[in-house]
């Protein structure tokens, strides 16, 4: 191990990586530095996992629609197996993550560090200060707990995706993209699962006709759902949790999940040593290029507050070092990040919700579908799927796409391509439509189903 470096990196998720990797082909003596595991929150316990639960909570519906194809289908689960399988496939990144720092010279070091000024970092374990032009923060952000009596009886995600057996019911609380998903994945496992959400609605941020009607089938496959309610206590039971809410009323539940959103790693950093600043959400204060107040010091990643998304972690990381090692100012652009829920149906949006798009533009056209896909045809199965499409006024440009249903996800990553080269109504026009396919609808709308003038709806 070297004493000196051109860029020590604090985290090895996502961020942290691509940055370590990126400085290291411009020619930087890199190391990285993590006390867990590489991968980050993104391939240890978040998207990864997460996803391949997704995908096993969906089997129950699709062996229950097998009898319509005529498949006659029986069959058990077992969550040790599923525990088992997504436990090696972690390791298996975990190995390729690691490898690949290596491939490119980059030095992995398993310790925790922390800044002990503006270039100088110290490894706890290993009691050694390395000093280094650049330090890079991408510590990432962990779940928070309410600080509520009792909340110690309550898990996180963390411990969502490694419990031991599955609970016959839970209560999770929140409204953002964990706390719908995870309700999903419950749901599709069999476990009688309600949601506590403070406001009135969940996903606060997106489309109200996404919001409306995901709820709508959430409700339909046997969701219990809690509005205008919080927890203010738990206490541990024989058979579980029971739950104090903010209304009054009390119930019992295997199990309490907080989904209540992420806080920034900061804690013990030692930020203070380089007079590194906080903002109002306990983020690190940066600049448009990731730099801290210390201009020695960059962060990147859900530790700056900005977007909590792997992606823009690893354009972020990206950009860091197109900036300071190859001379090639770069800023990441927030103005349209496409994103995927992955509840059950899924969700795929792009741009403004039909709210933003008439109070920033005043003059638009919203284009709605909703249809059974063909999928359903032949069972007793009416969830619907949704596409909505909001444009400016006759054929202009596209504002805001939003889905939902199967395959959600995987569209939207499509859609944001002609989006961001500045799409019109007219140029979706021009694409022939692939039929039979439920993305036919984005290029098969005819008139607008209705339109707002001067931010005013008009049918």
């Amino acid at each position: 191990m070297s004493d000196n470096y051109d860029l020590v990196v604090i985290g090895g998720g996502s961020g942290g990586v691509r940055a370590a990797r990126m400085a290291a082909t411009y020619g930087a003596k890199v190391a990285i530095i993590e006390e867990y595991r590489y991968g980050g929150t993104c391939v240890i316990r978040g998207c990864v996992p997460k996803k391949l639960f997704v995908y096993a909570s969906r089997f129950p519906q699709i062996f229950e629609s097998g009898a319509s194809f005529g498949f006659d289908v029986k069959a058990e689960f077992n969550w040790q197996t599923l525990l088992n399988n997504k436990d090696k496939e972690i390791a298996r990144l975990e190995g390729l993550y690691k490898s690949n720092l290596q491939r490119f010279d980059v030095e992995t070091i398993e310790d925790r560090g922390l800044i002990e000024g503006p270039n100088k970092v110290r490894l706890v374990n290993a009691d050694k200060i390395l000093d280094t032009k650049r330090i890079l923060i991408a510590t990432g952000a962990e779940p928070f707990k309410p600080n509520v009596k009792g909340a110690e009886f309550g898990i996180t995600s963390n411990e969502a995706l490694d419990l031991k057996t599955l609970p016959k019911s839970i209560l999770i609380e929140g409204g953002g993209y964990i706390a719908v998903e995870f309700t999903s994945i419950f749901l599709g496992l069999g476990v009688k699962t309600s949601l506590a959400y403070r406001r009135d609605m969940v996903l606060r941020t997106f489309d109200d006709d996404i919001r409306s009607d995901l709820e709508e089938q959430l409700r339909h496959r046997g969701l219990d759902l809690h509005y205008q309610a919080s927890i203010t206590k738990l206490e541990k039971t024989d058979d579980g949790v029971l739950v104090s809410f903010s209304n009054g009323e009390q119930a019992e539940f295997g199990a309490v999940m907080f989904a209540t959103g992420r806080t920034p790693n900061v804690k013990g950093l030692g930020l203070g040593k380089a007079g590194i600043s906080l903002n109002g959400r306990g983020a690190i204060d940066v600049d448009d290029y990731g730099q801290t107040m210390c201009p020695s010091i960059y962060a990147v990643g859900d530790v700056t507050g900005r977007v909590q998304l792997t992606p823009v972690a690893i354009r972020e990381g990206a950009a860091f070092v197109e900036t300071v090692y190859n001379d090639n100012p770069t800023k990441v652009d927030y103005s349209l990040i496409p994103t995927a829920v992955f509840t059950e149906p899924e969700i795929g949006t792009i741009g403004m919700s039909e709210a933003d798009a008439a109070s920033d533009h005043k003059d638009i056209d919203v284009y709605v579908a909703r249809f059974r896909p063909m999928k359903n045809t032949l069972g007793k199965k009416t969830e619907k799927m949704l596409f909505k499409l909001i444009t400016q006024i006759n054929g202009g440009r596209v504002l805001g796409v939003h889905i939902l249903g199967e395959g959600a996800g995987e569209m939207i990553q499509l859609v944001a391509i002609p989006m961001m080269m500045g799409a019109t109504k007219a140029d979706f026009d021009k694409a022939i439509a692939v039929h039979p396919t439920a993305a036919e609808e984005l290029v098969t709308f005819k008139t607008p189903n209705y339109t707002y003038k001067n931010g005013v709806k008009v049918e």
